[in-house]
């Protein structure tokens, strides 16, 4: 594994400072049933950082102080956390949106036979990985009957409701390029996979979200094996466009990780990149003062670029400027 850190430093990125914060991104652990290549976590079965109980509750009661709207939550898989039924249930009874980033496969584990049902009783909204509509991509970048196991989870999904177009469950998936390229236009890409997926698999989902690979941690260290990263991360700069700044995630949201340390974002927590607006290297959720906050700088890299390039990218797909 290479170390891509001292190669997205001394960047030149624009500074951007942060909005009132509304989202906190918790990553739960990177215990996953999947070992993907364009993973920037290295989540996999063999994985034991788990986020603690105590953790979580002071996650909640940050969550309840500061009226944050959405929880949303990412791993690894988030839904193999023991403590996984209970997080969702408090943050849903406080009337706070909750975001499952699943890999749709874990649906289909023998160990999670009720999972499925649960996220629609709670109205759990599903950001689901399906990198490609065709088999042979799908089980190249993640692992070969993936594509297989995620079609019989989102035909499931939609059976419970989600998806729908007269049902409130949302159902949205993710795109990720298979090399090291920009991902295509966002809108066309979604026409592609709702036409094709419904048509041979009778599958419907709400949006599709097109997301940039990341040059860090798995997906980084195949480009510097391969030679391929400075061209990839010039690729990014040149594609730069500056109107994408205003609607970057990281303006309203910060990222906690599985052991409650807190970073402007999930790919900043990546590379061990401290909160800009921190007194210290690693500030922890208990201690969070919300006031630090309140228009602070961001912490920024060289990794930037991969949210601003082209259309955009974010966990929520395409930002503004596409």
């Amino acid at each position: 594994m290479h170390d891509t850190k001292p190669l997205l430093a001394n960047s030149d990125f624009p500074a951007i400072f942060r909005k009132p914060l509304e989202v906190l991104q918790l990553n739960l652990g990177y215990l996953c049933n999947l070992s993907c290549v364009h993973c920037h976590v290295n989540a996999g079965p063999k994985r034991t950082e788990l986020m603690s109980r105590e953790t979580i509750d002071q996650i909640l009661a940050l969550a309840d102080a500061a009226q944050i709207h959405t929880l949303d939550l990412t791993g690894g898989a988030p839904e193999m956390h023991p403590e996984f039924m209970y997080l969702v249930r408090t943050a849903r009874t406080a009337g706070i949106k909750v975001i499952d980033r699943c890999n749709l496969t874990i649906l289909e584990e023998p160990d999670y036979p009720d999972l499925a049902d649960f996220l629609a009783d709670q109205q759990v909204e599903i950001v689901a990985s399906l990198p490609c509509y065709l088999q042979e991509n799908v089980d190249k970048q993640r692992g070969k009957g993936v594509f297989k196991n995620s079609l019989t989870a989102l035909q499931r999904l939609n059976r419970l409701g989600y998806g729908q177009p007269d049902s409130a469950l949302q159902l949205n998936l993710v795109f990720n390029p298979q090399d090291a390229v920009l991902p295509p236009d966002q809108h066309n890409l979604e026409q592609a996979y709702k036409q094709h997926l419904s048509q041979e698999y009778g599958i419907v989902f709400n949006h599709l979200f097109a997301i940039a690979n990341m040059p860090i941690q798995r997906f980084g260290s195949m480009l510097v094996s391969q030679g391929r990263f400075d061209s990839y991360l010039n690729l990014l700069k040149q594609h730069f466009r500056a109107e994408n700044l205003d609607n970057l995630m990281c303006l309203n949201t910060v990222s906690v990780d599985w052991e409650g340390y807190i970073y402007d974002c999930d790919f900043n927590q990546m590379l061990a990149m401290p909160l800009a607006a921190a007194s210290r290297p690693r500030p922890h959720i208990s201690e969070l003062n919300l006031s630090q906050l309140k228009d602070a700088p961001i912490a920024t890299a060289a990794h930037c670029y991969g949210c601003t390039a082209g259309q955009g990218s974010s966990c929520g797909g395409a930002l503004a400027g596409a």
